[in-house]
This record gives C-alpha cells, structure tokens and sequence, in this order.
C-alpha cells in the first residue's frame, strides 16, 4: 500500500525549497507526535513496550522484518540523553520518574553477565539485552564500545541537575557508581576494536571516539564536583590520547572525516554527523579539534556526505543541485535496500542549525580553505575570511543555510505518513516507510532536531580550550602475558598458528594468523600480550603448502585475569 504522505495533515507534498511555514506547520504537528511516540516504546507503562522493565527503551516494536524488540544501551542512552535534556531544562517536568527508572535499569544491565563478558571481564561493551534486562546471546556484533560512554553522559547531565538541586546523596549513592564503572571501562579499553555503530564493522570509528573523548571530559569535572578526583587521573590522560586519536579520522585529501578505519568502504558515513551533534558544545564555537558542528572540518565533511546520496537514490533524482535530499547510513549501504533513514537525514539539519547557535552568539562566522565549499553552496563568490553579523555576506550566508537546514526536515516530512509515525528508513524508489516501525531513535532525532531550531543547546561539556597534546599515545590498557600452547602432530612443511576475535589474535584472519613454537614439538606455543579482564575466542589453525586448515567447531573460549598471566592449553581437534 503506497504511503500517504504528509499532505493528508495539510501540508503539500512538494515540500522542498523555501517551504518556511510549511516546516512549521510539520514541527508543530509532529512535535508532539514523535515525543508521544517516544514515550509509548518505554518502560513497563508504555503503550507499545508490554514486557519491558522500568525504564527499559525498547529499540522498535517490530518483532519480525526485522526483529527490534530488544533494547540497545546506544539507542536507550541516545533516547534518554534527550528527556534529561527536557527535563533538567523545565520543558517537561513530568519526565522525572521515567529518568529514576533509567538509572535503575541501568544499575541492573551492567551486573548481567553476556557475551561480552562480566562486569570485570568486559561485558560493558555488550550492545543489546532483552527487554526483561536479561542477557541476548545469540551471535551479534560484539563488544561495541560506545555505549558505556553515551550512558555516562546521559547520567552525568541528569546528576549535574540534582547537585545543583542539592540532591548529592542520590548521585553519590545511585548515578556516581554506573559512571565510574562504565567510564572506567571506556579508559581501559577505548582502544580496542569494537563494532561501530552501525553494528557491522569492527574497526576504530569516529561516532565512538567522538563520545568517548566526550564523556571522560565530562566525567572528570564530574568527579571533581563529587570529591573524586583523585580516582579518575586515568580518565585525564586517556582523554587527552583520544582526543589525539581523534584528529586521525580527517582526510585532508578528499576532505571528510572516514568514520570508520577499516570494511573497505569510503568511510563517508552520517556516523560522523551524529558524532558531531552529540558532541555539541555552544561554548566550544567552530572547534575543529573537537569537531565542533560549525567547524571547518565539520562542515566540510557534511557536504561530501549529502553530495554522496545525491545520485544513489531515485527520490533524490529530481532535486537541484546543492538543495536538500535524503540521506541514508553511509552510500555502499545494502541493509534492506540501501535507503534514506529519517534519523540521519535530521542529523544533517541538527548540525545545521548548532552552527547557527554558535554563529548568532559570536555574532560572526568564518570561512576557510577547508569550509569554502560547503558555504559556497549558498554564496559562491565567497572567500575565505571572517564576516561579522553586519555584514552582507554574513546575513545572506546564515539566511540561505537556515532555509536548507529546514528543507532537510521538510524531506522528511514528504515521506511522514499521515498519522506522523517514524519508522527506520523510507525506500529509495518511492519513499515508503520499510524496515523497523515506531523507530525510537527516529522520534528522539525528530525532538532533537525540533529543539536545536528553535535554538536550545546542551550544557557545557568542557570542550571550550581543549589543545591536542604534543605527544600522543595509543594506550593499548592494561595487558597480561598469555601462553597459548596445543598438542598437535604435524607433517613435514605444516605448521599451527592462532586466530581470534581480538586485534592481538588478528580478529580471525587466516592470513594474518600468529605462527606458534614448535620448540617443545608436538606442544605448539607462543606468549603474547592480551588486554587483561577480556573475554575472546580462538581457534588453532594448521597450514601447509597454502591449504589452511581450522580446528573443529566449537570455538575456544577464553577470560584473562586482571593481572598477572595466563595459560590456555589444549590438543587439537
């Protein structure tokens, strides 16, 4: 059945370009829509979310094509972030019970042993649990490293709220031990793989970093406010070697941010628009180094985002050149089609209208070689140079990116049913809702969206000032020595080597795969140095004369200590 697109609630259904009263009359309409929608997928009390815990975000309430009743700690802490950020702002003050419930679940959700492994073994990385807040088991993309980080922001800005209400024993009692838990975690482990969030690549990715860099900052003035700051030096400098890492995504080449490091794609993803949204700081200005939303770098790296689905998708076809369109994850995407999401497509107007917060508050804007692109979108005899907000230039700029970044929710509104529910994606083709309904993410975004055009910023995060250290260092985390040892009879020529679902055991590749000793023949072994409290697999591998041959099904399963070493010994099998 063809969607009914937005003109049944009153609107037109061409909505691009210079469609000002039109986005209001949407904003206005759908506002409330995505903020109830929002809400239905939440807790034991939500309309849509039967069987979920107390402050459990349910990801959809799709159960099959595709199968989203589960709840992620991205997507919950993505969710919440937004109704902390309503409620400590007296927008809403109804919104207190379901933020207590949170941290509650949350409190639960790090004890649960999973996968990824225990409190202490690394299972802070596991992405996603039942809605009854016991363990998901099944295979998955696993750890995934950015969810600790964006729930310890969520908490922290709820717990800067209650002190300043006076509230000190809840956060010393309840918010202070998720946050030293999980941020611990994000310092010893940062960098190490982990899946992006995507869910599909495991390799560096800049969404991650971004946040993790974001929420040590945080942490640690937040620590000092509660008298802990002697706790978190750890959390200091690995923020500082994050942010060195951080500056390692940039393509100075082709003038993006590559998301991610490793899959063999182009690395032009919208990861690095949500990156940039979620590490918002007004007070930060035009930041590159943090990659502020109105940096040279930012700004830059949107175009060639939004240029790279200009051609790929046919509701784009129709559209001129340097207006808004649909955007999707990243331009290789396959995942049911390959399609514009409503999430990202808002992302892009979000970062839209942060720039136009910081640009109206310093009451100036700078182009640079690096941004001359981007703005000569909408000016093209611009130059590089600071133009003040009396200026021409300066006015016909903010005026023309105002209308674009509202364009791009117009976009979305062409293809917003008529009841205002968002799903995951719209097709390519047509524009129809697919995937997943009652996306929760896709209601936040749309709250967030609505909120940054009418002007509203987060609080301080502690990005103003931040330099790059002079010397960066890629803190691997604490590691124990471990032996690997098998008993394997071979022939002339053969030898065994090792593979496994870390960086130190070549995350499985054959070709990479770590040659043991054959010095105690017929006991293979080798010491390496693995990250310590982890959890991984690992199976022994035998090659000769190019055949490579793998050890039987199961996988081996493995946990190293804290400290100290470690000795895994088998036969092969």
């Amino acid at each position: 059945m063809r969607v009914i697109l937005l003109s049944a609630l009153g609107l037109c259904a061409s909505v691009f370009g210079h469609q000002g009263n039109l986005v209001d009359e949407y904003v206005a309409k759908e506002g409330p829509i995505a903020k109830a929608g929002l809400l239905a997928n939440i807790g034991s009390g939500g309309s849509r979310s039967s069987g979920a815990k107390p402050g459990v975000v349910i990801a959809s309430p799709s159960t099959e094509d595709p199968d989203y009743l589960y709840t992620w700690i991205r997507d919950a802490s993505l969710v919440y972030k937004c109704l902390i950020d309503q409620y400590t702002l007296g927008e809403d003050n109804t919104l207190r019970g379901h933020i207590d419930d949170f941290v509650w679940s949350q409190t639960v959700l790090q004890q649960v042993s999973n996968p990824s492994g225990n409190l202490i073994t690394g299972g802070l990385g596991e992405p996603k649990f039942h809605i009854n807040l016991t363990a998901f088991t099944d295979g998955w993309g696993r750890p995934q490293k950015d969810g600790p980080a964006l729930r310890s922001i969520a908490l922290i800005t709820y717990a800067n709220w209650l002190l300043q209400h006076s509230n000190t024993t809840y956060v010393s009692e309840k918010i202070w031990p998720v946050v030293k838990l999980d941020l611990d975690y994000v310092s010893n482990r940062w960098n190490t793989s982990g899946f992006d969030l995507w869910e599909e690549i495991s390799s560096a990715s800049f969404f991650t970093s971004a946040v993790q860099h974001k929420a040590l900052r945080q942490g640690v003035i937040f620590a000092k406010d509660l008298g802990h700051a002697s706790a978190v030096t750890n959390w200091v400098t690995q923020a500082d070697n994050i942010l060195c890492f951080l500056q390692t995504y940039w393509n100075p080449i082709d003038a993006h941010i590559t998301s991610n490091t490793k899959g063999g794609r182009s690395g032009i993803d919208a990861n690095s628009a949500l990156a940039s949204i979620h590490t918002f700081d007004a007070a930060a200005g035009c930041d590159a180094t943090t990659f502020q939303p109105c940096s040279d770098k930012a700004l830059a790296s949107l175009k060639v985002y939004v240029d790279s689905f200009r051609k790929i998708y046919a509701i784009n076809n129709d559209t001129a050149a340097h207006s808004a369109v649909a955007t999707g994850r990243y331009p290789e995407d396959v995942y049911y089609g390959g399609n514009p999401w409503y999430l990202t497509t808002v992302a892009v107007a979000e970062q839209l209208y942060d720039a136009l917060i910081v640009w109206e508050a310093q009451r100036s804007l700078t182009v640079t070689k690096i941004s001359l692109a981007f703005f000569q979108q909408f000016l093209s005899s611009v130059e590089p140079g600071t133009y003040a907000s009396d200026s021409e230039t300066y006015t016909t700029l903010v005026d023309a990116i105002k209308q674009h970044a509202d364009d791009y929710i117009a976009v979305n509104a062409k293809y917003t049913p008529a009841d205002g529910s968002l799903a995951e994606q719209y097709t390519r083709d047509a524009g129809v809702p697919i995937s997943a309904k009652h996306l929760t993410w896709s209601y936040a975004s749309a709250v967030t969206v609505f909120a940054a055009r009418e002007g509203r910023a987060p609080p301080s995060w502690g990005a103003q000032g931040l330099k790059v250290p002079s010397v960066c260092v890629a803190y691997p985390g604490p590691n124990v020595q471990a032996t690997f040892s098998v008993i394997a009879e071979t022939v002339f020529g053969e030898n065994i080597y090792l593979a496994g679902s870390i960086d130190q055991l070549k995350n499985w590749s054959p070709d990479n795969a770590i040659l043991l000793s054959p010095n105690a023949y017929p006991k293979w072994s080798v010491t390496l140095n693995i990250p310590a409290s982890t959890s991984f697999e690992y199976k022994f591998i035998r090659k000769n004369n190019g055949v490579v041959r793998w050890e039987s099904d199961p996988n081996r399963q493995a946990t190293t200590p804290e400290t100290g070493t470690a000795v895994f010994a088998g036969t092969w099998r």
